[in-house]
Protein backbone atom coordinates (compact mmCIF):
# COMPACT_ATOMS: atom_id res chain seq x y z
CA UNK A 1 0.00 0.00 0.00
CA UNK A 2 2.69 2.55 1.45
CA UNK A 3 4.65 1.93 -2.10
CA UNK A 4 1.16 2.30 -4.43
CA UNK A 5 0.02 5.28 -2.39
CA UNK A 6 2.85 7.27 -1.15
CA UNK A 7 5.35 6.50 -3.54
CA UNK A 8 6.21 10.23 -4.30
CA UNK A 9 6.20 11.63 -0.59
CA UNK A 10 9.05 12.05 1.31
CA UNK A 11 7.96 11.47 5.10
CA UNK A 12 9.64 10.35 8.39
CA UNK A 13 10.17 6.87 9.92
CA UNK A 14 8.01 7.39 12.67
CA UNK A 15 4.96 9.10 10.47
CA UNK A 16 5.72 6.18 8.14
CA UNK A 17 5.02 3.77 11.49
CA UNK A 18 1.45 5.81 12.45
CA UNK A 19 0.64 5.68 8.66
CA UNK A 20 1.29 1.63 8.77
CA UNK A 21 -0.85 1.28 11.82
CA UNK A 22 -3.72 3.39 10.51
CA UNK A 23 -3.72 1.90 7.28
CA UNK A 24 -3.65 -2.07 9.12
CA UNK A 25 -6.32 -1.17 11.47
CA UNK A 26 -8.79 -0.07 8.66
CA UNK A 27 -7.66 -3.48 6.90
CA UNK A 28 -8.32 -5.73 10.21
CA UNK A 29 -11.42 -3.89 10.27
CA UNK A 30 -12.49 -4.59 6.13
CA UNK A 31 -11.93 -8.56 7.16
CA UNK A 32 -14.34 -9.02 9.91
CA UNK A 33 -17.55 -10.88 9.07
CA UNK A 34 -19.33 -8.26 10.68
CA UNK A 35 -18.01 -5.59 8.69
CA UNK A 36 -18.80 -7.06 5.60
CA UNK A 37 -22.56 -8.18 6.20
CA UNK A 38 -23.00 -4.72 7.25
CA UNK A 39 -23.49 -2.59 4.45
CA UNK A 40 -22.57 1.16 5.50
CA UNK A 41 -22.23 3.37 2.80
CA UNK A 42 -20.13 6.81 2.79
CA UNK A 43 -19.99 10.04 0.20
CA UNK A 44 -16.99 12.00 0.50
CA UNK A 45 -16.43 15.60 -1.64
CA UNK A 46 -14.00 17.98 -1.88
CA UNK A 47 -15.11 21.47 -2.11
CA UNK A 48 -12.86 23.91 -4.23
CA UNK A 49 -13.59 23.02 -7.96
CA UNK A 50 -16.01 20.12 -6.72
CA UNK A 51 -18.94 21.74 -4.86
CA UNK A 52 -17.95 25.80 -5.28
CA UNK A 53 -15.79 27.69 -7.11
CA UNK A 54 -14.52 31.34 -5.06
CA UNK A 55 -11.75 33.65 -5.26
CA UNK A 56 -10.34 32.83 -2.26
CA UNK A 57 -6.18 32.23 -2.20
CA UNK A 58 -3.46 30.73 -0.55
CA UNK A 59 -0.51 33.71 0.01
CA UNK A 60 2.56 31.78 -0.23
CA UNK A 61 6.25 32.83 0.19
CA UNK A 62 9.54 31.30 -0.39
CA UNK A 63 12.73 31.28 1.34
CA UNK A 64 13.94 34.60 -0.58
CA UNK A 65 11.06 36.72 0.04
CA UNK A 66 9.11 35.83 -3.74
CA UNK A 67 5.21 36.25 -2.93
CA UNK A 68 2.45 34.02 -4.85
CA UNK A 69 -1.26 34.11 -4.58
CA UNK A 70 -2.49 30.41 -5.15
CA UNK A 71 -5.77 29.53 -6.60
CA UNK A 72 -7.41 26.61 -4.62
CA UNK A 73 -6.73 24.80 -7.96
CA UNK A 74 -2.56 25.62 -7.93
CA UNK A 75 -2.53 24.77 -4.16
CA UNK A 76 -3.94 21.24 -5.03
CA UNK A 77 -1.44 20.60 -7.92
CA UNK A 78 1.90 22.55 -6.37
CA UNK A 79 0.92 23.40 -2.33
CA UNK A 80 3.34 20.08 -0.94
CA UNK A 81 6.11 20.88 -3.29
CA UNK A 82 6.17 24.31 -3.16
CA UNK A 83 6.66 23.17 1.19
CA UNK A 84 9.13 21.01 0.97
CA UNK A 85 11.46 23.63 -0.99
CA UNK A 86 10.85 25.63 1.86
CA UNK A 87 7.73 28.10 0.89
CA UNK A 88 5.48 29.03 3.78
CA UNK A 89 1.83 29.36 3.73
CA UNK A 90 -0.55 32.05 4.93
CA UNK A 91 -4.18 30.24 4.99
CA UNK A 92 -6.29 33.17 6.23
CA UNK A 93 -7.91 34.25 2.92
CA UNK A 94 -8.54 30.35 2.39
CA UNK A 95 -10.40 30.31 5.80
CA UNK A 96 -13.33 32.12 4.01
CA UNK A 97 -15.42 31.34 0.93
CA UNK A 98 -14.85 34.87 -0.73
CA UNK A 99 -17.21 35.22 -4.05
CA UNK A 100 -18.53 31.78 -3.60
CA UNK A 101 -20.55 29.72 -6.92
CA UNK A 102 -21.50 26.58 -6.89
CA UNK A 103 -19.11 23.95 -9.14
CA UNK A 104 -19.70 21.32 -11.22
CA UNK A 105 -20.88 18.26 -8.84
CA UNK A 106 -23.04 20.47 -6.35
CA UNK A 107 -26.27 19.16 -8.13
CA UNK A 108 -25.34 15.63 -8.10
CA UNK A 109 -23.87 16.24 -4.10
CA UNK A 110 -28.03 17.15 -3.58
CA UNK A 111 -29.07 14.26 -4.89
CA UNK A 112 -26.22 12.29 -3.52
CA UNK A 113 -26.96 13.08 0.41
CA UNK A 114 -30.27 11.03 -0.16
CA UNK A 115 -28.51 8.16 -1.26
CA UNK A 116 -26.70 7.21 2.34
CA UNK A 117 -28.24 10.45 3.98
CA UNK A 118 -26.10 13.83 5.46
CA UNK A 119 -24.94 12.17 8.57
CA UNK A 120 -23.05 10.06 6.07
CA UNK A 121 -22.10 12.62 3.60
CA UNK A 122 -18.67 14.47 4.07
CA UNK A 123 -16.09 17.25 2.51
CA UNK A 124 -12.98 16.69 2.64
CA UNK A 125 -10.85 19.92 2.02
CA UNK A 126 -6.99 21.34 1.59
CA UNK A 127 -8.14 24.47 3.30
CA UNK A 128 -7.15 24.96 7.27
CA UNK A 129 -9.60 23.26 9.82
CA UNK A 130 -11.31 27.26 10.40
CA UNK A 131 -12.61 27.07 6.96
CA UNK A 132 -15.38 24.56 8.05
CA UNK A 133 -17.84 27.31 9.15
CA UNK A 134 -17.52 29.23 6.29
CA UNK A 135 -17.94 26.01 3.98
CA UNK A 136 -21.27 24.81 6.39
CA UNK A 137 -22.84 28.40 5.73
CA UNK A 138 -22.18 28.40 1.94
CA UNK A 139 -23.36 24.45 1.33
CA UNK A 140 -26.35 25.06 3.70
CA UNK A 141 -27.69 28.58 1.97
CA UNK A 142 -27.81 26.76 -1.61
CA UNK A 143 -29.53 23.60 0.24
CA UNK A 144 -26.90 21.04 0.78
CA UNK A 145 -27.19 20.25 4.45
CA UNK A 146 -24.12 18.63 5.97
CA UNK A 147 -23.25 18.93 9.59
CA UNK A 148 -20.37 20.67 10.59
CA UNK A 149 -18.24 18.20 12.06
CA UNK A 150 -18.56 16.62 9.00
CA UNK A 151 -16.84 18.95 7.07
CA UNK A 152 -12.82 18.28 7.66
CA UNK A 153 -9.99 21.01 6.67
CA UNK A 154 -6.79 18.94 6.65
CA UNK A 155 -3.95 22.60 5.80
CA UNK A 156 -2.71 19.80 3.84
CA UNK A 157 -2.79 19.48 -0.02
CA UNK A 158 -1.25 16.15 -0.48
CA UNK A 159 -2.87 13.27 -1.97
CA UNK A 160 -1.92 10.95 1.17
CA UNK A 161 -3.77 13.34 3.30
CA UNK A 162 -6.65 12.06 1.92
CA UNK A 163 -5.96 8.43 1.23
CA UNK A 164 -5.07 7.90 4.61
CA UNK A 165 -8.24 10.45 6.14
CA UNK A 166 -9.89 8.01 3.80
CA UNK A 167 -8.33 4.13 5.63
CA UNK A 168 -9.51 5.46 8.98
CA UNK A 169 -13.17 5.80 7.48
CA UNK A 170 -13.11 2.20 6.70
CA UNK A 171 -11.54 1.45 9.93
CA UNK A 172 -14.63 3.12 11.30
CA UNK A 173 -17.06 0.56 9.24
CA UNK A 174 -17.86 1.95 6.26
CA UNK A 175 -17.55 -0.24 3.12
CA UNK A 176 -19.23 1.53 0.34
CA UNK A 177 -17.47 4.61 -0.92
CA UNK A 178 -18.27 7.51 -2.83
CA UNK A 179 -15.36 9.98 -3.43
CA UNK A 180 -15.27 12.91 -5.79
CA UNK A 181 -11.84 15.43 -6.31
CA UNK A 182 -11.06 17.85 -9.00
CA UNK A 183 -7.67 16.64 -7.99
CA UNK A 184 -6.47 13.64 -10.23
CA UNK A 185 -3.91 12.93 -8.17
CA UNK A 186 -6.28 12.50 -5.19
CA UNK A 187 -8.42 10.53 -7.09
CA UNK A 188 -5.98 8.19 -7.89
CA UNK A 189 -4.42 7.93 -4.46
CA UNK A 190 -7.78 6.96 -2.81
CA UNK A 191 -8.63 4.76 -5.20
CA UNK A 192 -5.46 3.04 -4.95
CA UNK A 193 -5.98 2.82 -1.04
CA UNK A 194 -9.35 1.76 -1.44
CA UNK A 195 -8.00 -0.97 -3.36
CA UNK A 196 -6.57 -2.86 -0.77
CA UNK A 197 -9.99 -3.38 1.06
CA UNK A 198 -12.47 -5.05 0.68
CA UNK A 199 -14.93 -2.12 0.34
CA UNK A 200 -17.03 -1.47 -2.54
CA UNK A 201 -15.83 2.33 -4.11
CA UNK A 202 -16.45 4.89 -6.74
CA UNK A 203 -14.31 7.67 -7.12
CA UNK A 204 -14.65 10.26 -9.52
CA UNK A 205 -12.52 13.52 -10.99
CA UNK A 206 -14.95 16.26 -10.78
CA UNK A 207 -14.68 18.06 -14.08
CA UNK A 208 -13.59 21.90 -14.26
CA UNK A 209 -16.57 23.14 -16.71
CA UNK A 210 -15.09 24.44 -19.91
CA UNK A 211 -16.01 27.88 -19.60
CA UNK A 212 -13.41 28.64 -16.44
CA UNK A 213 -10.86 27.38 -19.33
CA UNK A 214 -11.94 28.40 -22.31
CA UNK A 215 -9.62 31.53 -22.63
CA UNK A 216 -6.64 29.23 -21.96
CA UNK A 217 -7.80 26.70 -23.99
CA UNK A 218 -8.27 28.87 -27.31
CA UNK A 219 -5.10 31.11 -26.59
CA UNK A 220 -2.77 27.90 -26.36
CA UNK A 221 -5.03 26.82 -29.90
CA UNK A 222 -3.98 30.66 -31.51
CA UNK A 223 -0.06 29.70 -30.39
CA UNK A 224 0.22 26.62 -32.26
CA UNK A 225 -1.21 27.81 -35.53
CA UNK A 226 -0.26 31.65 -35.55
CA UNK A 227 2.89 31.32 -33.32
CA UNK A 228 2.34 33.73 -31.06
CA UNK A 229 2.88 32.75 -27.62
CA UNK A 230 -0.91 32.37 -25.56
CA UNK A 231 0.25 34.28 -22.42
CA UNK A 232 0.81 37.47 -24.32
CA UNK A 233 -1.43 40.44 -24.04
CA UNK A 234 -2.50 43.14 -26.40
CA UNK A 235 -4.63 46.34 -26.47
CA UNK A 236 -6.94 46.89 -28.92
CA UNK A 237 -4.69 48.93 -31.58
CA UNK A 238 -2.01 46.23 -30.71
CA UNK A 239 -3.86 43.63 -32.16
CA UNK A 240 -5.42 45.46 -34.76
CA UNK A 241 -2.20 46.07 -36.24
CA UNK A 242 -0.66 42.32 -35.49
CA UNK A 243 -3.65 41.27 -36.97
CA UNK A 244 -3.52 43.25 -40.60
CA UNK A 245 0.39 42.37 -40.96
CA UNK A 246 -1.00 38.24 -40.97
CA UNK A 247 -0.52 36.90 -44.44
CA UNK A 248 -3.89 35.29 -43.45
CA UNK A 249 -7.54 36.89 -44.39
CA UNK A 250 -8.57 35.98 -41.42
CA UNK A 251 -6.56 35.63 -37.80
CA UNK A 252 -5.93 31.89 -38.61
CA UNK A 253 -5.38 29.73 -41.93
CA UNK A 254 -8.38 28.06 -43.23
CA UNK A 255 -6.71 24.59 -42.63
CA UNK A 256 -7.19 25.51 -38.78
CA UNK A 257 -10.66 27.08 -38.48
CA UNK A 258 -12.72 24.80 -37.19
Amino acid sequence: IKEKVFSSVSVTPLQQRLDRDRISDAANKARTTRYSMNPKGITILDFDDTLATSKSQVISTSPDGIVRKLTAEEFAKEGADLLDQGWKHDFSEFSKVVDGKVASLFNKALKLQKKFGPENMFVLTARPADSAQSIFEFLKANGLNIPLKNITGLANSTPEAKALWVADKVAEGYNDFYFADDALQNVQAVDNMLEQFDVKRKVQQAKVRFSKNSNKIFNNILEETTGVESQKQFSDQQARLRGAKTKYKSIIPASAQD
